[in-house]
């Protein structure tokens, strides 16, 4: 695959839109995200990496989303609404931090623009609608439905609709049509906002980098609309769902309980499904991380009995028949493989075949073996270089948790006393840059050199997570200026 965007020297920054500062109950893609993008450019960065955007579940996992083709309308900014004359904030009377005053709101707004009725605007809500049509229709109807039955999962509700009678759906569209219309307004703002929030970033010579996860949440509309996609039965029973197996991080594995394609069926239709979900990441990012990249190898089939990952076996997948399909549909395909955990010789060769960067993690490295192969003595250009991702803990934090004979390895290798103070995370985040790896990416709270209260995420829990936001305060004078002279040093 050719991707120049990935064969020069660059540096960006990892943050998800949601830990942005807001006042609307967390962050979203308004002024705030042009003013991150301002951040970039004045820092010489010229990527942004985040999480995937898809609506989520109660949890908030960006990883288990409800599509994985629509926007999270929690992402939209309201100040934007109230731009178009869409909003009028007078008109709530529910406080700010009330569960349901977003929601309120993006209903508000969609009434207004009914009533406005202008036909710029509609013209290109029917074009959106249009040119998105092979998901958002059933994505409108599954989250209307999903609503009517108290946020019970697709497989608990009435069997007509469970199984997409037609009559149930088609008196559904009618039953629910203001819903409907509702959700596809909503799908057409966040979009709307996010082209000219890309379009900005590039104007500043920043790039988009997204996170696309290989399995699909089962409770979506993705698996509800296209059920013969996955290894289930009509009634969403499957024999075996996701996972990994036990490793150095858990002795019992991995299980995530995601369905499993029907690769038999996928490639019999030259991978349309595969393809049409490509296309709306590239009309998102310039880049894209293939979470679990592993999983185009092969997949872990557990059997849906267990409690746990450890039994189960690896069954191989047509990866390399989806990534040539790819790469005659799409001009460039700029793909990032996240290939961490146990990699075999043939995720390595089918990586390496498509001429795919994989990732290194600084955190990873100091376990005392120099045959580590995260250590910079072994980065390759074509690679992304982390010092941690949004599964770890903070730099700072993992640092000061760090085993002693971690850190004298650490010490050592950085050619200083093993009692001399180290500035961290900065040692790590010039040590990134430093890298031979064409991409190299700092999570924000490294360069904030934030501890460990500050993570995104915790494997393995499933509370307190997906949370963490940043205030502009934290940013001391002279970090733009700081982090572009080494990354000018660097040749980023």
């Amino acid at each position: 695959m050719k991707t120049p965007l990935l064969e020069q020297r660059r540096a960006g920054l990892l943050l998800h839109p949601t830990s942005l500062p807001g006042p609307y109950q967390g962050g979203d893609i308004g002024s705030e995200a042009f003013r991150l993008v301002d951040f970039l450019a004045d820092s010489g960065c010229s990527v942004w990496q985040m999480l995937p955007l898809g609506p989520t579940h109660e949890d908030g996992s960006p990883y288990q989303c409800l599509s994985v083709n629509a926007g999270n309308p929690s992402l939209i900014s309201l100040d934007w609404l109230v731009d178009q004359g869409w909003l009028d904030m007078s008109q709530l009377h529910m406080p700010v931090d009330s569960a349901s005053f977003r929601e309120q709101c993006l209903k508000l707004a969609g009434q207004n623009f009914a009533i406005r009725n202008d036909k710029v605007w509609n013209g290109k809500l029917q074009d959106f609608s249009r040119e998105h049509q092979s998901w958002l229709n059933d994505f409108a109807l599954f989250m209307v439905l999903k609503r009517a039955h108290k946020e019970a999962p697709w497989n608990e509700w009435p069997r007509a609709l469970t199984h997409r009678q037609n009559k149930a759906l088609k008196q559904a569209r009618i039953q629910y049509a203001a819903e409907i219309a509702q959700i596809e307004f909503e799908q057409f703002v966040f979009f709307t906002q996010w082209s000219e929030l890309r379009e900005y970033a590039h104007n500043k010579g920043v790039k988009l980098f997204g996170d696309m996860p290989i399995f699909v949440s089962f409770d979506s509309s993705d698996v509800w609309a296209c059920r013969e996609n996955f290894l289930m039965d009509k009634d969403g029973n499957c024999e075996f769902v996701a996972g990994v197996p036990p490793d150095a991080f858990s002795d019992t594995g991995q299980r995530w309980g995601n369905p499993l394609y029907d690769w038999t069926y996928l490639q019999s239709t030259q991978f349309d499904w595969w393809v049409q979900r490509f296309a709306t990441q590239l009309e998102l990012f310039d880049i894209i991380r293939v979470d679990h990249f592993r999983g185009f190898e092969a997949s872990w089939f557990i059997p849906a009995e267990e409690e746990t990952a450890i039994v189960g076996e690896w069954v191989k997948t047509p990866g390399k028949e989806l990534l040539q399909v790819l790469n005659e549909k799409f001009k460039s395909l700029p793909l990032v493989a996240e290939d961490l955990g146990v990699i075999t010789d043939e995720v390595v060769e089918l990586r390496t075949q498509f001429s795919l960067p994989g990732m290194k993690i600084l955190q990873f490295a100091f376990d005392g073996d120099s045959r580590n192969l995260y250590l910079p003595h072994h980065h390759e250009q074509r690679c992304v270089v982390y010092t941690g991702t949004h599964d770890n803990d903070t730099t700072l934090g993992w640092y000061l948790a760090l085993d002693e004979n971690s850190k004298r390895f650490l010490h050592e290798y950085l050619g200083v006393d093993e009692g001399s103070y180290l500035d961290m995370p900065w040692v790590l985040n010039r040590m990134a840059l430093a890298s031979v790896a064409n991409l190299a990416i700092l999570p924000m709270q490294d360069i904030l050199s934030l501890d460990s209260s500050n993570r995104m995420n915790e494997p393995s829990t499933t509370e307190g997570n997906w949370s963490w936001c940043f205030e502009w305060d934290q940013l001391w004078p002279g970090l733009s200026a700081d982090l572009h002279k080494l990354i000018k040093l660097y040749n980023r």
